[in-house]
């Protein structure tokens, strides 16, 4: 039968789930996974989820990995990918997936006596998101076990105690705008998912002191950088300097600019609020939007040069820059300075700090890609990281300077 191999692979989970809390020490159930995976492996189409159990049951055998983790990623891979074979095509198979996948890791997680809905949500969200990025690959049960595994791993050493008003609430708001997102076009399916796991940490993390308004200084890069994308598009794509497919973001585009901004949100919740962090954060946030408003609306003017020797280049140059991408790249860390400031979130101080840093870390993406990137040295990914990080940093020195 079609599903023979996968469903044999559901009833070694099951098996695994029963057996995990009974069986001491850990690495005995190790063994036994290790070698009824090792039969399973033979059977065709179960090779990718027989791998992943057998390296999650390894980490679990030596002590790496949680009792609590090593069921529940099993329950999320194996319900999910149950759920997504099952299901006849389309994009809706990923709302399946989190369902069963969902219904999947809270069995498994309830029955060796945990309760973590933070923990559950984001190994779903990691585990749906790496199904959107590698889809039928046959690698994908593999790497979704380990993803999973580690993304619950780090989030369960932090111990945060999360409320159940702002898990849902996180949960709600991110998910609709990150589909909001992809109807309008903005996001391809990877950076929907990608963009709500992003929404999902930075309120959880910042629910107690600002409510959903740190996610709403994000929306406000989205929401800038989406619209000076479109700026002269069909300009841009005849002098062939336009974002790829209309300007599509997706998973690379989310991580690469939101990264430093969630490491900000995770330290603010972890310190119990610091004003260095939410400068880390905006400053982050800024830059991302001063570097795409100010290189859309940049390349729409004449005559860029190298911003290392002021050389004229051809338009889309990497490190090029104009005068008038430098003030718009100004506007647009002023406006997210200006947003964070309306909605509460610093002062008059930190809004000054923030937008020096923002177009300050504009600048730096260019010098990398001037630097780095022409060299091969670095991707754009990369690039808009480093970029980020420098904004961030900036804004966080700024602010612990004694004013």
């Amino acid at each position: 039968m079609r599903y023979t191999g996968i469903f044999t692979a559901l009833l070694l989970t099951a098996a695994c789930i029963l057996a995990a809390p009974y069986l001491e020490p850990p690495f005995v159930l190790s063994i036994l996974v290790i070698l009824s995976s090792g039969i399973l492996y033979l059977i065709r189409g179960t090779r990718g989820i027989s791998i992943s159990i057998i390296i999650l049951a390894v980490l679990y055998g030596l002590g790496w990995l949680p009792l609590v983790i090593f069921v529940t990623t099993i329950g999320i891979v194996a319900a999910g990918e149950i759920a997504y074979r099952a299901s006849r095509g389309g994009h809706h198979r990923y709302l399946t997936y989190l369902a069963a996948a969902s219904a999947g890791g809270a069995l498994a997680m309830l029955y060796v006596g945990e309760r973590d809905p933070l923990l559950l949500l984001l190994g779903v969200v990691a585990a749906v998101l790496i199904k959107s990025v590698l889809g039928d690959r046959n690698d994908v049960l593999m790497v979704e076990g380990i993803a999973v595994a580690m993304t619950m791993y780090l989030f369960a050493d932090l111990n945060i105690q999360v409320q159940n008003q702002a898990l849902i609430a996180a949960t709600v708001i991110a998910f609709s705008f990150g589909y909001l997102a992809y109807r309008l076009r903005v996001m391809d399916l990877s950076g929907l998912f990608a963009g709500s796991l992003v929404g999902i940490i930075i309120i959880v993390f910042t629910y107690d002191a600002y409510g959903v308004r740190w996610f709403l200084v994000l929306l406000a890069f989205l929401v800038l950088g989406s619209a000076a994308t479109r700026y002269r598009y069909d300009a841009k794509a005849a002098a062939g300097v336009a974002e790829s497919r209309g300007g599509l973001r997706g998973y690379v585009n989310v991580f690469s600019n939101a990264l430093v901004g969630v490491a900000g949100a995770v330290l603010y919740g972890l310190s119990g609020g610091s004003d260095p962090f939410t400068a880390l954060f905006l400053g982050s946030v800024a830059t991302a939007t001063a570097d795409t408003v100010g290189g859309e609306i940049g390349m729409t003017s004449h005559d860029p040069v190298l911003i290392t020797t002021l050389e004229r280049v051809p338009k889309g140059t990497n490190g090029g820059v104009t005068l008038l991408g430098e003030a718009a790249a100004l506007a647009a860390s002023a406006a997210i300075a200006l947003v964070a400031l309306l909605l509460g979130i610093g002062d008059p101080r930190i809004f000054l700090f923030v937008t020096i840093a923002g177009l300050a870390g504009s600048n730096v993406d260019s010098l990398v890609g001037a630097l780095l990137e022409n060299r091969g040295c670095f991707g754009n990914a990369g690039t808009n990281l480093a970029a980020t990080l420098a904004g961030g940093l900036l804004a966080l020195a700024l602010c612990l300077l004694p004013w």
